[in-house]
């Protein structure tokens, strides 16, 4: 009998001790370094939402650097970061008829470009050997809707890329930079 409790007393703590570990395991999980988020509201008549990766500066000087000035880059982290309209708008005058694009920038110092592609649900960057960095954004030109040229705005140091939206239009905002996008 003393045998039979002393096993069971034992495999008692020994359940214990598996239970915790895996519950254990289960809340330590680490948060991704991008999150995704999105934004959405309405622009005039039309429902608009954005959805991207959100990195942070971790103390990097990004854009002009790791993002330089004058080549494409994916808007935000992993994933492409996607624009859906369900309606026409006017974006900075120009036409982009309703539906789901892929969102692309190409930073500058004194310019933006903000791209609307069509090619949606891609990786945000490929392996580029004619970059320096090895890798390139997923953008294909060929399926470029609609590009506009943006003035940046100098603001406080923002540690998180943000997009913001308002009945004027949207925002990407990060480091020390806004990008405001009129849409009507």
């Amino acid at each position: 009998m003393k045998k039979v409790f002393q096993f069971g007393a034992i495999a008692f703590v020994a359940m214990a001790f598996l239970v915790s570990g895996i519950a254990s395991a289960q809340t330590t999980k680490k948060a991704p370094a991008s999150p995704r988020d999105s934004v959405s509201g309405m622009i005039g008549a039309a429902m608009v939402s954005i959805n991207y990766g959100a990195p942070s500066l971790k103390g990097r000087k990004i854009l002009g650097a790791i993002e330089p000035y004058d080549k494409p880059w994916r808007a935000g982290a992993n994933q492409s970061t996607t624009f859906t309209t369900d309606k026409d708008i006017k974006v900075e005058g120009k036409v982009l008829p309703a539906g789901k694009y892929s969102l692309f920038a190409t930073p500058g110092e004194k310019e933006w470009k903000i791209i609307f592609n069509s090619q949606t649900g891609q990786w945000g960057i490929k392996k580029d050997a004619n970059d320096s960095r090895g890798y390139s954004a997923n953008d294909d030109p060929a399926k470029d809707v609609l590009v506009v040229t943006i003035k940046p705005k100098k603001t406080g140091p923002t540690e998180r890329l943000t997009y913001t939206m308002n009945k004027k239009g949207f925002a990407l905002v990060w480091e020390d930079v806004e990008i405001p996008v009129s849409v009507k």
